[in-house]
């Protein structure tokens, strides 16, 4: 229900007051009314009202006062004043429009007259704001920092502010008749694909556009928010173009960092706490040789750990810090990763089937050797941290297919939910307890997995096995 117009009628005497009121009563107006100049300055100041009615002759302030202070006021400058009176003075009137009045009515009224008048001055009135109110919307997102879409209802581009032209490289003063997920995949990567089936819905749910990283540039993501407006009788859509590329790197290397660190110092600390923990319970036990074979465990992997800790501090040291040069990893190398990832699990179930590549050492994909070390071991600790006994058993397919190598790597654990899966690639998204009374959470670390393999041009699924329980994680690497 769009709200009511406000008229003020500012009159001294009540019964011209009434008059009108009775006159504009039942045609949709709010009416306020004002029993001197005084008041009428106090609620037009207050009310902001659509029309104001203001007669001359008041005690106070006179309504020529009235209309020169209410057209110095920048806030109020801009109401349609119609002055009412019964003077029919060539001067008076040219008065009345030197102080700013819009229109003036005479009494006794026309009744018709009147209301067509005041119908008329709202009309023109509500159209005149909302041409200042879209001015003032359009001035502020042609400045904003963020991409601005309008679509219509066949989801074409009816606006776009200048960084969303930039985003997508349109034409100023052009239409284009592409849709706008037609012009989105001509110079990026939907993701995550699952929650594109249905991008156009207004939902919490994070959606990125990602062009890869060249030669000559590094990645670049845009988040995308969906909002639904109304233009008359049709539905529009809003779309917002957030460039969050340095937020998504700064989360990653928090991510890598930490998962570096935590591989680096638990390494050591096992077989030192293991080690000093059996010569404390069993010290009387043990021999001389023996104990001599421990202490010298214990202390080389002291050394180990203070070796890694220094490592560390190198690292953080911002006088030392260089970019280190990484080199692209290899179809063997993905092969020696995995077999040394079976540590992690503690375990022999780990299954690798492959096809005979001709040259695994000189296929390389698009991902440099850390960074698959660390989407490997997110995935391998992920299947035995939500297995319900800790002890999974991995099958790993690895394949090339069209120019890709495509990994499967398949557990026996949990079953998810339809929601789970389209949200395991969101950051810290928490899915309902199972029989384990354990909640299912992805954490930040596969949202990282995604966004490594989605800035190379690569893809991500999961889905639920189909011969047992458990899920499937399959990866998309593009060979170099």
């Amino acid at each position: 229900m769009e709200p009511k117009n406000t008229i003020l009628i500012a009159d001294d005497e009540e019964i011209h007051r009434k008059t009108l009121g009775i006159l504009l009563s039942n045609q949709g107006y709010k009416l306020v009314f004002a029993k001197n100049g005084r008041e009428a300055l106090t609620l037009a100041a207050k009310l902001t009202p659509d029309v104001i009615l203001l007669d001359v002759m008041m005690p106070d302030i006179d309504g020529f006062e009235v209309c020169l202070t209410l057209r110095a006021n920048t806030s109020l400058a801009e109401i349609p004043i119609i002055i009412v009176t019964t003077l029919d003075d060539q001067k008076l009137r040219q008065k009345g429009i030197e102080a700013g009045a819009d229109e003036f009515i005479s009494k006794p009224f026309n009744h018709a007259e009147l209301r067509a008048r005041i119908r008329t001055i709202t009309k023109l009135n509500r159209y005149r704001r909302l041409v200042a109110e879209k001015a003032k919307f359009e001035h502020v997102v042609e400045q904003a920092s963020e991409g601005y879409l309008i679509l219509n209802h066949q989801d074409q581009i009816l606006y776009a502010n200048p960084k969303a032209r930039l985003y997508f490289d349109l034409p100023k003063d052009k239409f284009v008749t592409d849709t706008f997920v037609v012009q989105a995949a001509k110079r990026y990567q939907p993701e995550p694909q699952e929650s594109w089936m249905t991008w156009s819905d207004a939902q919490d749910k994070p959606r990125y556009l990602v062009r890869s990283e060249t030669p000559t540039a590094k990645a670049f993501w845009l988040q995308i928010s969906v909002t639904k407006i109304s233009s008359g009788t049709d539905e529009q859509l809003l779309v917002c173009l957030s460039d969050v590329t340095d937020s998504i790197f700064s989360e990653r290397l928090k991510w890598t960092v930490r998962s570096q660190i935590s591989h680096k110092f638990r390494t050591p600390l096992t077989p030192l706490v293991s080690g000093l923990e059996y010569l404390t319970d069993e010290h009387s036990k043990i021999s001389g040789v023996k104990r001599g074979e421990y202490l010298k465990g214990a202390y080389e992997a002291a050394v180990c750990l203070q070796n890694e800790i220094e490592e560390v501090f190198q690292y953080m040291d911002i006088q030392n810090m260089v970019k280190t040069v990484d080199i692209l990893c290899s179809v063997a190398d993905i092969l020696s990763i995995i077999h040394t990832f079976k540590d992690i699990l503690d375990s022999e179930s780990v299954h690798i089937f492959h096809e005979s590549f001709a040259k695994p050492e000189a296929m390389y994909v698009t991902l440099t050797h850390s960074a698959v070390e660390l989407i490997l071991r997110e995935i391998f600790v992920n299947a035995k941290k939500f297995h319900p006994n800790g002890t999974p058993e991995l099958t790993i397919d690895i394949a090339a297919v069209s120019g890709n190598i495509r990994l499967k790597i398949s557990d026996d654990g949990l079953t998810l939910s339809p929601e789970q899966l389209a949200n395991i690639w969101t950051s810290y998204y928490q899915g309902e307890k199972y029989f384990t009374g354990r909640v299912v959470g992805m954490g930040l670390g596969l949202s990282m997995v995604a966004s490594l393999i989605w800035e190379v041009g690569g893809t991500c699924r999961a889905y639920n096995r189909t011969d047992s329980q458990g899920i499937v994680i399959e990866l998309v690497l593009p060979l170099n």
